[in-house]
């Protein structure tokens, strides 16, 4: 996790290498780039190699094993393609995942959650989670299904930071005076945020479900909004080097830009090497990753991780 040669800095590269092939003269969703941009938010950095290597060997384990993560991906119908990909790829490297669709669908399992607005959706997948897992799971991680993650990446990232605290983070975005984690990169809750989040959801001054000025905003927005009248606000994640690590583009798009903006570092000026999300990948482009990421190694290299978060058992995928 911490070594600048370890598996994940290659495998993104790697992967992003491939990506670009079959991307580039594909349809790019417009997002927001990985440099650090000078907001009032407070920016969280991902702890470096210093910091692990002090622990003890016994404080490594504890950690390693300390983090669970649970996953909410929010879908509907006619994003089937993506919901097999995301099923088939990354979220088995989730301690849980579960699928929230807008409605029953018989070819997967899926929360139904009986509403095509994605703020309601929203809304009710975090109030289900927080009823069935709150003493289960202590960070809570949501996605959309053109997101591909590195669940690995966001336990380290997650390392040294207390669940007990109001963290609320991902890839921040101003809009006026509204300081919001951007969905696309994904959301990132802890157990405490998502405590005041499921009071608050039931306040419908502070957090209408419908009706008035919030319902006409998007939903990351809207939830930035319920979370600050509960003193909780958006954060920035960066890498130790101020690199931000939730993207909002896919990593195609991210080196096709770093190709006219750092032509002489392309891979320094694309991507964090302990990045966590991508967005706007097309279900073929998630299994590309996978390679990249997980399975593509270089005979004979040894990695000097000091910490392994091991996938659940049943991740038959790298």
């Amino acid at each position: 996790m911490i070594s600048e040669s370890s598996s994940f800095v290659k495998g993104v590269v790697l992967g992003g290498a491939f990506c670009v092939v079959v991307t580039l003269l594909g349809h790019i969703k417009v997002g927001h780039g990985t440099k650090a941009h000078h907001h009032e938010h407070h920016h969280i950095q991902a702890p470096n190699k210093e910091d692990v290597l002090n622990l003890s060997e016994g404080e490594r384990m504890e950690l390693s094993k300390s983090i669970r993560v649970y996953c909410i991906v929010l879908v509907k119908p006619k994003d089937l393609g993506h919901w097999a990909a995301v099923k088939e790829t990354w979220s088995k490297h989730c301690d849980k995942v579960e699928f929230y669709s807008s409605e029953n669908v018989k070819v997967f399992e899926s929360v139904a959650l009986n509403t095509n607005d994605m703020w309601a959706m929203m809304r009710k997948a975090y109030k289900i989670t927080y009823e069935r897992y709150k003493d289960e799971f202590n960070w809570f991680f949501l996605a959309y299904p053109t997101t591909f993650a590195i669940i690995e990446n966001l336990k380290y990232f997650l390392l040294k930071k207390d669940p007990s605290q109001p963290f609320y983070i991902g890839h921040t975005v101003k809009s006026g005076d509204l300081e919001y984690v951007d969905g696309e990169g994904g959301i990132v809750l802890s157990i405490e945020s998502l405590r005041r989040l499921s009071r608050v959801l039931e306040d419908s001054d502070k957090c209408p479900e419908q009706g008035g000025m919030i319902w006409k905003l998007a939903e990351d927005k809207q939830l930035a909004i319920c979370l600050k009248y509960t003193g909780v606000f958006a954060e920035n994640a960066e890498d130790s080097e101020g690199k931000d690590v939730f993207n909002t583009k896919s990593v195609g798009a991210l080196i096709k830009e770093a190709m006219s903006t750092h032509p002489q570092q392309v891979v320094d000026g694309c991507c964090s090497d302990m990045a966590i999300t991508f967005s706007g990948l097309a279900p073929n482009h998630m299994h590309v990753m996978m390679y990249g990421v997980y399975r593509l190694r270089p005979y004979g290299h040894t990695y000097n991780d000091a910490l392994v978060f091991l996938p659940p058992t049943g991740s038959d995928n790298d």
